[in-house]
């Protein structure tokens, strides 16, 4: 094990994995990406890394072995997600003949220059058929080839109480012959309870649509819930927290959808025209109002009602950046940086930092066990 917890962050964004990794005892020295928008939030959340807005190809590991002041082999974890575009489930053309695909034959090339202790490499549950298999296949006999015996999973957010629905698939390996252990769900049925959208959201400051103040906001109440506390920490004012202006007509459509409705409350009038033909059993998020008890869908790179259920429960307007934030998991004092356009990028594209941390922890009990076989052989 290294002297110190050390990790570098491939295709960062905003950096929602090594703050997770980071909140679990991690020194994050590095982290690359080339989305600028979510780089200058990287910077300004991770001050102790260095961060190279650069395309990956022209990142080579001697530089970032020289700018970490590491030598190959002592970086404790390389994480890293690929941009998932290629196998997303949005993406009817997905598969291995997309470009953005070889994207993740970039991080092995960083494990091979590397040579981390450990490797996390998390994408969207659409790798698992991309190219019938193949992208799966490519990545565990790539890292074998390395030295890495490496296991794969599906990680289901909310049950380690990040308040939403939402799958991930994460690879997870080493080198130094330690046990792959894998975090245990904390929420679910005969868990705790799952974290709800209000426990998560409930706190914030009322808006009107379109309301869009550009000085920070001092909070709805004081928080509720343990998960407010948390992301609090001791900020007594909030950032990132504009409504986007809906037109008139999505106003008058909102006015009819009940906390958990969605398109089907619409009168058929009101309707946009491309949805008056469509079947009740279709486009089942689409003008969804978000329920104060439940968990929310999946947090996208846009918070647009047309796209799913992203109505306020109880106020009528879209979600702020920091409301998809906060179901993300992100603390408070994260603040993302550029358009807000972009900053919902940011957001949507990101490991909710909670399930980072979880990932992180499972590592660490990784080391703990393979101290104490250690021990138990050597007596």
């Amino acid at each position: 094990m290294s002297p110190r917890l050390t990790v570098i962050d491939l295709f960062c964004g905003a950096g929602g994995l090594s703050e997770g990794f980071r909140q679990a005892g991690f020194s994050v020295l590095a982290g690359n990406d080339l989305f600028l928008a979510a780089g200058k939030t990287f910077e300004a959340t991770h001050p102790e890394a260095k961060f190279f807005g650069e395309p990956i190809q022209d990142l080579s590991a001697d530089r970032l072995l020289k700018e970490t002041s590491l030598r190959r082999g002592e970086l404790t974890c390389l994480v890293g997600g690929p941009p998932c575009q290629a196998f997303s489930v949005y993406n009817h053309q997905r598969g291995m003949h997309d470009a953005r695909a070889s994207l993740f034959r970039e991080y092995l090339r960083m494990v091979e220059g590397l040579s981390p202790e450990w490797v996390v490499m998390e994408n969207v549950t659409g790798i698992l058929s991309a190219g019938d298999g193949e992208a799966v296949g490519a990545i565990i006999q790539s890292l074998n080839d390395l030295g890495y015996a490496v296991e794969y999973r599906t990680l289901k957010a909310e049950e380690y109480g990040v308040p939403q629905e939402r799958r991930r698939v994460v690879f997870m390996g080493n080198r130094i012959g330690a046990p792959i252990v894998w975090p245990e769900p904390t929420h679910g049925e005969g868990r705790l309870p799952f974290v709800t959208v209000w426990d998560a959201i409930g706190d914030l400051p009322k808006l009107e649509n379109g309301e869009a103040p550009s000085e920070r906001l001092k909070y709805r109440s004081a928080p509720f819930s343990d998960f407010q506390r948390v992301v609090r920490g001791n900020a007594v004012t909030v950032a990132n927290h504009q409504a986007s202006r809906l037109a008139r007509i999505n106003e008058e459509r909102m006015q009819h959808i009940p906390e958990g409705g969605s398109w089907r409350d619409i009168p058929h009038e009101l309707l946009p025209p491309g949805m008056k033909k469509a079947r009740r059993c279709d486009h089942t998020k689409r003008y969804g109002r978000l329920r104060r008890e439940g968990l929310s869908s999946t947090v996208l790179t846009k918070c647009d009602i047309h796209w799913g259920a992203y109505i306020h429960p109880d106020q009528n307007r879209s979600l702020t950046v920091r409301e998809a934030a906060r179901l993300q998991s992100f603390p408070d004092w994260f603040e993302f940086a550029g358009p807000r356009t972009e900053q919902y990028v940011q957001v949507g594209n990101a490991v909710p930092p909670i399930l980072g941390r979880k990932i992180a922890e499972a590592v660490l009990d990784a080391f703990e066990r393979m101290a104490e076989s250690a021990l138990v052989a050597a007596e």
